[in-house]
This record gives structure tokens, C-alpha cells and sequence, in this order.
């Protein structure tokens, strides 16, 4: 089982939030308003110098789901390169 963390600019959440659904992809937990640095888009910090926010998807799924998975976020980063959508896999255990 893996845990993908997406992070994007939350200004295209409903393109990056309907392009997983499009794929089948329902299941997911959002966190709202995060803030930082990345290297494709300008800092979101929430401040006067550096507005903007970042949303963070938390999706859990199987190995085999993965690359399904991978090519939505690739499509995502084609359509619309300045959201700075970013990914990464971790392997995860589930407890419960």
C-alpha cells in the first residue's frame, strides 16, 4: 500500500480534485490552506509579499492503483503547469 501527498495551488482544486474523480479516484482526505516553498511555482505563504495557498491531498491506495495514480498527476502538470502541482509516494501500513 502506498500514500501519495499531492500539493497544489489551491486556486485549481477543482480541476485537480475533478481530474482524480474522473479517474476514479474518490477516496482522499484535503487539507486546506497549507502554506510554503516549492520549486515550480512562486512561494504561498499567505502574506502580503507572497499570497496564495496550497491544498495537500493524503490518498491511500493499493500498489497496483499507482499507476493510475501517477498519470493524473502527469496529465495535471501538462494542463496546467502553473498550479505547481507536486507528488510523493511513501509507503504506508494500514493499522485499521
Amino acid at each position: 500500500m502506498k500514500m501519495v501527498l499531492v500539493v497544489y495551488g489551491s486556486e485549481a482544486d477543482e480541476e485537480v480534485v475533478g481530474a482524480f474523480k474522473a479517474a476514479g479516484i474518490v477516496r482522499y482526505t484535503k487539507l486546506c490552506e497549507a502554506r510554503g516553498v516549492g520549486t515550480e511555482t512562486e512561494p504561498k505563504l499567505a502574506s502580503r509579499v507572497w499570497p496564495g495557498k496550497n491544498n495537500v491531498l493524503l490518498i491511500g491506495v493499493a500498489d497496483q492503483e499507482m499507476p493510475g495514480i501517477l498519470e493524473v498527476v502527469h496529465e495535471l502538470k501538462r494542463e496546467h503547469p502553473r498550479t505547481g502541482v507536486k507528488a510523493f509516494v511513501m509507503p504506508v501500513e494500514e493499522l485499521a
